[in-house]
């Protein structure tokens, strides 16, 4: 398929892939930021053709996977409330809480409905005015343009039983509390494309000048990973720590200008916890004052719950790139996506469920593989 296939040419990730291999004379640890990534790595088999000298580690990428443990016990008192319809994308609906999820608060009579867009929401809000509509706005820059139009939208149509329960966290703040751990181990990063479509890349250059890390915006696809890799190590092995733009053919400098003017009418930067890792600064979106009206946790009286995460779950290590998911007790034993413990075995951009699913050693993953490739 034309526009598809190219990015996923044997013949093309071979020569890509001799290249990482000339390349590289030392030990690297580069972070995917997104899930996505993760997933695409694993399935096409991608951490199995590198150089042994490369080390990939998955960092918190997932929005599903971030969401703190609380917000969605807030979810849950919510969509469980009387008179109220709890809209939300499926990827959230089996995300377990401290005692259920929202699946089973459907099953038990909450009016529980997957919806496509935020505006569908909207739109049960418009035709159900006697309900008070509810949307649960999970995810990074990339999702917060569409909540805040769904938000700019109901406020000017007057739908005072719309709201969104906002659970929104921004990419470079996370990318910097990270280097600046005492436990970090990235050296460079792949940024997540589509995150850099909305606010492009500019934010980005402060960080690589500041820890001195090399940071490659890249697209999904494995010719995308497989070139941003290669970028990063060409940089890692030259000792310098600049932005690079792999994905040129979507991600413009300076992002989607509207799109990031609606984000900053619409919402302000707050602090924000994340699921795992604990509270970082200037990490999250909430409502800005004019639209407060239609924040959930006003609304329902639940912006004071909070929730400890369970102890056996080692998901925030796996997100900071310092576990891999089978270095945990309870991976594939007491948490499978059948049973899951945290939202990155269930989360279909999760680490854990991305191990759970795809054999990671086999070197067959969509025909990449080449017998050259150890040489």
């Amino acid at each position: 398929m034309k526009y598809l296939d190219e990015y996923r040419n044997p013949e093309i990730a071979r020569r890509i892939l001799d290249e990482i291999h000339h390349v590289t004379t030392k030990p690297w640890v580069i972070m995917e930021i997104c899930g996505g990534q993760t997933h695409s790595i694993l399935k096409n088999g991608i951490d199995q053709l590198l150089p042994e000298q490369i080390e990939l580690v998955h960092g918190p990428g997932c929005p599903v996977c971030v969401t703190p443990l609380e917000q969605i016990d807030k979810a849950l008192v919510i969509a469980a409330g009387e008179d109220v319809i709890f809209t939300s994308f499926g990827d959230m609906l089996r995300v377990p809480g401290s005692e259920k999820d929202l699946l089973m608060v459907k099953s038990e009579g909450g009016d529980v409905r997957i919806v496509y867009s935020p505006l569908d929401a909207v739109a049960l809000a418009r035709k159900n005015p006697d309900k008070k509509v509810v949307f649960f706005a999970v995810g990074f820059e990339t999702t917060a343009p569409n909540n805040a139009m769904a938000v700019w939208q109901a406020h000017r149509e007057g739908l005072k039983n719309f709201s969104i329960l906002v659970s929104h966290v921004l990419v470079p703040p996370a990318m910097e509390a990270l280097l600046s751990s005492t436990r970090n181990r990235v050296q460079g990063y792949l940024a997540a494309g589509h995150v850099c479509t909305v606010m492009g890349w500019e934010e980005y250059i402060p960080i690589a000048e500041r820890y001195k890390v090399p940071i490659v915006v890249t697209g999904f696809e494995p010719m995308d990973i497989l070139e941003g890799i290669l970028l990063t190590v060409k940089q890692l092995e030259n000792g310098t720590a600049t932005v690079e733009n792999q994905y040129s053919r979507i991600v413009q400098r300076e992002g989607n200008r509207p799109a990031r003017d609606l984000i900053g009418k619409v919402f302000q930067i707050s602090d924000r916890k994340w699921r795992g890792i604990g509270e970082i600064p200037a990490s999250g979106l909430t409502l800005a004052p004019k639209y407060q009206e239609h924040d959930a946790e006003i609304v329902f009286d639940v912006s004071a719950l909070k929730v400890d995460e369970p102890a056996e779950c080692i998901s925030g290590e796996v997100l900071q790139g310092l576990k891999k998911p089978f270095e945990c007790a309870a991976f594939d034993t007491t948490c499978t996506p059948q049973t899951p413990l945290g939202a990155t075995m269930v989360s279909t951009e999760g680490a854990c469920s991305a191990y759970y699913l795809y054999d990671s050693t086999s070197l067959k993953k969509a025909g990449l593989a080449s017998q050259e490739t150890n040489k």
